[in-house]
């Protein structure tokens, strides 16, 4: 059985073949460009195979609704080009096969949630953060997603200001000073005029990203109530989790009980950013087999 996997970002997609136990059998990457290019390219890649089944995860907002005349489409994006493009529908000219269809972060988070089951984690739920070059969180409870009229948009809630970023308007074209618009990739260059990896671990600016993000840790524990979330993306590193946990502990301030915050807020345990492919194979043979 042969299941394929598209990981759809606004940089890149990573499309590749896998079996039913997850495993990958091939794997190849390329820049996303315009809709009609990158999704030929995509079909030019599957057609090499015998699929029996396929998942993606794209980069949105998109339509999850299948009541809805655009379900499979990229909706209102901010990327340039790919606003209103009917992405499941141009894939169905050449790859007949189950889809399963949802967003890049969701299908992250199935990958964490199956995987921490594997490893006989036994979790009932997960939300999953990424921060990047944008931020979005999924959340997964008792093995499906959250979110029926639409998928969740976590990285567009609003947090506290910290007192020392007050002046800092925000980079989200759609609403300045969300959780996106304060801690994603572009804001060190909006601050500070310079890549986040270039900045000193010692920066101040990492303590007002920890506050930001354990805020939305906070949100998400208190609403969700999961098992664990996970963050992932390129702006999360070891140094700035531990900040958060710090930070997330002076905010909850005891109020719930809760398991040690290095088994709680966490890295992926996928390795190699591959937590996305991995719930891919398993949405798409859960797609085959429904």
């Amino acid at each position: 059985m042969l299941i394929g996997s598209i990981e759809a970002g606004g940089t890149k997609f990573v499309c590749a073949v896998g079996n039913e136990d997850y495993q990958v059998q091939d794997k190849i990457s390329f820049p996303t460009t315009t809709p009609d290019e990158t999704l030929a390219k995509t079909r030019d890649y599957f057609k090499q195979f015998q699929l029996d089944a396929l998942g993606v995860a794209s980069f949105g907002p998109i339509e999850i609704r299948k009541s809805s005349p655009k379900y499979g489409y990229v909706t209102n994006t901010p990327k340039a080009g790919w606003r209103d493009t009917n992405f499941i529908g141009q894939l169905k000219r050449t790859i007949n096969v189950p889809m399963a269809w949802t967003t890049d972060v969701n299908g992250s988070a199935y990958g964490e949630y199956v995987m921490a089951n594997l490893a006989n984690e036994k979790l009932d739920s997960l939300v999953y953060y990424t921060i990047g070059t944008g931020v979005g969180a999924g959340a997964v409870i008792d093995g499906n997603f959250l979110g029926s009229a639409g998928h969740p948009e976590m990285g567009h809630t609003f947090v506290k200001r910290h007192p020392d970023d007050l002046q800092f308007k925000g980079v989200c074209p759609f609403h300045g000073d969300c959780l996106e618009g304060l801690v994603s990739g572009p804001t060190f260059e909006a601050r500070l005029g310079q890549k986040g990896e270039t900045v000193p671990a010692d920066h101040p600016v990492w303590d007002i990203m920890a506050y930001y993000i354990a805020q939305a840790a906070l949100q998400a524990t208190l609403i969700i109530r999961p098992d664990k979330i996970v963050f992932g993306g390129g702006v999360v590193s070891p140094a700035l989790l531990e900040k958060v946990r710090q930070q997330f502990t002076t905010l909850l301030n005891d109020y719930i009980e809760l398991p040690p915050l290095s088994q709680y807020l966490v890295r992926p345990v996928v390795a190699n950013n591959g937590s996305a492919t991995l719930g891919n194979f398993a949405l798409g043979y859960k797609e085959l087999t429904r």
